[in-house]
């Protein structure tokens, strides 16, 4: 016989992006479509009465809302909104979210849920992940947690959270595998059309450039004549006569302005620059090397996966203009 359903519940705040929580909705109503029952009972909460007004303007009908006499969940989900860095939560949605997930036998968020989450202080001393533009402000603004930025999913005892929006639904289908087995979550990822495990983590799909000038004007034409020749040799000591300091005060200079040492930065702006031809060209890697600052192709690969998280190879295949031709 069918076991008992799980009730899941996804919690969607003011300006929640659509498929942050719609995306998991669908994967668990697949898997109720696979199972032949509803293996789960799906629940859309909002924070207060009323339509839902979603970031695409979108009005949504959720099933509940956080003020009413709610049953018990088994699983709890916060979706992200765009502007989840900066919203503010009152006292009483905090305090529900204590409870609630205290109560549950598991609970998690998609994306930028993960802020509401550590605002209420549940994932304090916990490995989490969020989308890779705003996981160095969610690890500066709650340094109790441990931000993994380049992780698409990150489990932690009961706690689940997903890196950027489509990501949602690699949480929800390893859920999935969790409470129904891995080949009903197969069946469930080829109906869906999506992978059944991700490859590489999140950070190959960051536009973040991390190489933007910043600073004093010195230094910003230093970092923009920089990314606009990455071959040549920008040591400490070329780099310092170009703007006219000793080589240890323009460090200092440089680490204080910028956030980072000289080298560090050169080498971040010369994977931005091999990210571009990888993109966009047909050279072999040895010549991508070349172009863009590295002694062999051996060195580009080590920095492209210790900054990008998959190799050039990987990369290419995935983001090149021509990989569809």
């Amino acid at each position: 016989m069918p076991t008992p359903s799980l009730t899941l519940a996804i919690l969607a705040m003011p300006g929640v992006q659509l498929l942050d929580a719609c995306g998991p909705l669908d994967v668990f109503a697949e898997a109720n479509r696979q199972v032949g029952y509803d293996a789960y009972r799906l629940l859309l909460l909002a924070c207060e009465p009323g339509p839902l007004v979603s970031s695409s303007g979108t009005r949504l009908l959720a099933d509940g809302w956080i003020g009413e006499d709610l049953e018990a969940f088994d699983t709890l989900l916060i979706a992200g909104t765009p502007n989840a860095a900066e919203q503010y939560l009152r006292p009483g949605i905090l305090d529900w979210l204590r409870q609630r997930a205290g109560a549950c036998r598991r609970y998690g968020s998609v994306c930028t849920g993960a802020f509401a989450l550590a605002a209420a202080g549940l994932l304090d001393a916990r490995r989490v992940t969020t989308h890779w533009a705003v996981a160095q402000t969610l690890a500066e603004r709650y340094p109790l947690v441990q931000v993994e930025a380049d992780a698409i999913q990150v489990h932690d005892g009961k706690l689940r959270t997903a890196a950027g929006v489509t990501a949602g639904l690699d949480l929800a289908l390893s859920l999935v595998e969790e409470d129904l087995g891995r080949e009903v979550a197969r069946q469930v990822a080829g109906q869906l059309v999506m992978y059944f495990k991700r490859p590489g983590g999140q950070l190959q799909f960051s536009r973040q450039g991390g190489t933007s000038p910043v600073g004093r004007s010195a230094l910003q034409g230093l970092q923009r004549f920089v990314a606009a020749n990455p071959a040549l040799a920008h040591d400490i000591a070329s780099l310092a006569a170009r703007v006219g300091l000793s080589p240890r005060h323009f460090a200092r200079v440089f680490q204080h302005d910028v956030g980072m040492t000289p080298a560090a930065w050169v080498e971040l702006a010369r994977v931005n620059a091999a990210r571009a031809r990888l993109e966009g060209g047909r050279e072999p890697p040895k010549q991508v090397a070349a172009l863009c600052g590295f002694a062999n192709a051996d060195t580009l690969r080590r920095a492209f996966v210790r900054h990008v998280g998959v190799t050039p190879a990987e990369y290419r295949k995935r983001f090149a203009q021509h990989a569809a031709d």
